[in-house]
């Protein structure tokens, strides 16, 4: 059976969708972006600054569902700008310890939702 996680600590969805879904041990998340989720505003700021807010909001998603980071499976990044990459990596990286990280792939995208620079979701489990 499904359980549908959703926090006021990370932004609401914009759409049919839930922040994540818990079914049996796995996590599955939508993808965060750098949605400031005390005023519901969208953050424009350095590609740091984002990334550091998504990775907020996504720890928030994690912690509504009993997780850290260290229960994450695996990462998908989407970023507008490839040459971004470094600069996300950057931020990312002090999330996880690096000997356990999960497996990811990070993809250039055209657009995103909003038009924001960089949108992470993860698959997690107990």
């Amino acid at each position: 059976m499904k359980k549908i996680i959703n926090t006021p600590n990370a932004p609401a969805p914009i759409g049919p969708y839930n922040q994540a879904v818990l079914h049996g041990t796995m996590l599955y998340t939508s993808g965060q972006i750098a949605i400031d989720p005390k005023n519901g505003k969208l953050f424009k700021g350095t590609i740091q600054d984002e990334t550091q807010l998504v990775m907020e909001n996504m720890k928030a998603v994690l912690a509504a569902a009993g997780m850290t980071f260290e229960n994450v499976l695996k990462s998908s990044i989407f970023i507008s700008n490839m040459k971004d990459f470094s600069k996300i990596n950057e931020v990312y990286a002090k999330y996880f310890d690096e000997a356990t990280a999960p497996a990811r792939e990070t993809v250039e995208v055209a657009n995103l939702p909003k038009f924001v620079n960089v949108e992470i979701s993860m698959i997690a489990s107990l």
